[in-house]
């Protein structure tokens, strides 16, 4: 079994390597979240240049100038998609990543309590086996 110093150390890496962890999963989220509002912004721009019925001469220009905004907001809509897309692939990664590390000092803590079990027993092993001490009575006055 390995000494107790070298599972606290493990013990303080893991615990270092699980902060950090969770911290990139934090900053995954976050960007999810970013991508998303991104997303619903783009949608909501490109609703808000739906056509508008205007019986002014100028309204064909409107018209291309609107449909030409909407169709880059389209492409940025589906840029905005594959940004989300892969933000959840890296989230998922990220939330594996703090799950692997979970165990990973769990496992080392796991070891500590069994190290520590198995000391006691052997102390009270040792105690079983050493010699009974003598025990001085008094009777009373």
């Amino acid at each position: 079994m390995a000494d107790k110093k070298k599972l606290e150390r493990l013990l303080r890496v893991r615990t270092l390597q699980l902060g950090l962890v969770r911290a990139d999963e934090a900053q995954a989220h976050a960007r999810v979240a970013s991508e998303a509002n991104l997303r619903a912004r783009i949608a909501q721009l490109a609703g808000d240049v739906a056509p508008t019925s205007s019986p002014t001469p100028t309204a064909g220009v409107s018209l291309v100038a609107a449909a030409h905004f909407r169709e880059r907001l389209h492409h940025s809509a589906e840029a905005a998609e594959g940004r989300v897309r892969a933000a959840q692939a890296v989230a998922a990664r990220a939330a594996e990543a703090t799950r692997e590390a979970k165990r990973d000092q769990s496992a080392i803590e796991k070891l500590m309590e069994r190290a520590a079990a198995e000391a006691a027993l052997k102390e009270i092993r040792a105690l079983e086996a050493a010699p009974p001490s003598r025990k001085i009575r008094h009777d009373p006055c």
